[in-house]
């Protein structure tokens, strides 16, 4: 059964929006009405945003019965017991492995339309975890995503048909977006996931 909003919760929040916009005008004139009617609007797109309905997030439909990881990294992949770990998820040499980074752009490169800091930086990642998996005779591709960690993730899954996702990120208070993203994707992901925090 779905349990939405009650019926009479409709226009109790057309009243809500409509009734500050026309008491403004009346009260001030337009100058006032229009303050109102536009902070009203931000409230909305706010909410909108922050509160977007998010699904679930299914890989792409398996080919075969080999193992297939995807690895997303907020850090770098390196150590032998992250190595380890998605060396046992992948079947040791048997698997295939995707190394996903996303190119996390600062607010002025963004403003600026600029990726190409982001763009060398989620590279760097991605060559030192390359470096790491090769040492352990693992072969491993490796992409460029979405700035944003789930949204990189769920793009990914649209045509890789991930039999596990790991994340590797730092520890919680040195990497807040990372740990944000761990528990998203724990929440979301229906394949099985691992997070890997790494020093």
């Amino acid at each position: 059964m779905n349990k939405g909003l009650p019926a009479w919760s409709g226009p109790l929040i057309v009243s809500a929006i409509l009734l500050p916009i026309i008491g403004g005008f009346l009260l001030e004139g337009p100058a006032l009405g229009l303050a109102v009617g536009a902070l009203v609007t931000a409230i909305l797109i706010f909410f909108a945003v922050r509160y977007a309905p998010r699904g679930a997030i299914r890989s792409a439909p398996r080919r075969d019965a080999e193992r297939h990881v995807l690895v997303a990294v907020s850090r770098p992949v390196e150590g032998s017991e992250a190595v380890e770990k998605i060396a046992a998820a992948a079947g040791d040499e048997e698997g295939e492995i995707l190394l996903l980074a996303p190119a996390e752009t600062k607010f002025l490169d963004r403003w600026a339309s600029d990726v190409r800091r982001a763009h060398a930086e989620a590279q760097r990642k991605l060559v030192i975890s390359v470096a790491s998996l090769a040492a352990a005779d693992l072969d491993a591709r490796a992409r460029v995503g979405d700035e944003d960690i789930v949204q990189a993730v769920e793009d990914a899954l649209r045509t890789f048909p991930a039999t596990e996702v790991i994340l590797a990120t730092g520890s919680d208070s040195a990497d807040r977006h990372g740990a944000a993203a761990a528990r998203e994707l724990e929440r979301r992901l229906e394949a099985p996931f691992e997070r890997l925090v790494l020093p």
